[in-house]
């Protein structure tokens, strides 16, 4: 079992940055792929940035790609998406997600508003 809670999210300007946080608690951290979602009112939730289990590759959509960078501090358990060049598009709930092989978990999300 794996919980995950993202934290960092707020209320920021156009061109603003900000960093997530996602915690996970549990086993076997390191042996989970790990990714950022992101659900904007009214549209279905999104693939954002991904980073493999040993972070040894990344994936980005490519609305964020060059903006956004994902990385993990598996001594901390923790998986960050750096956000830089903030847009008001960029506007959504953002979770993270926890994958293996045989199973995958979602944590709660946290609320990233960019005003224009």
């Amino acid at each position: 079992q794996v919980r995950l809670v993202e934290s960092g999210g707020g209320l920021v300007q156009t061109g603003d940055s900000l960093r997530l946080s996602c915690a996970a608690s549990g086993r076997s951290f390191s042996s989970y792929a790990m990714g950022w979602f992101r659900r904007a009112p009214g549209k279905d939730r999104e693939f954002v940035a991904g980073i493999s289990w040993n972070g040894g590759s990344t994936l980005y959509a490519d609305s964020v790609k060059g903006r956004f960078t994902i990385s993990r501090d598996d001594a901390k358990n923790t998986v960050y998406l750096q956000m830089n060049s903030l847009k008001p598009e960029d506007t959504a709930v953002y979770s993270c997600n926890a994958k293996s092989v045989f199973i995958q978990y979602w944590g709660q999300g946290t609320q990233v508003t960019v005003s224009s």
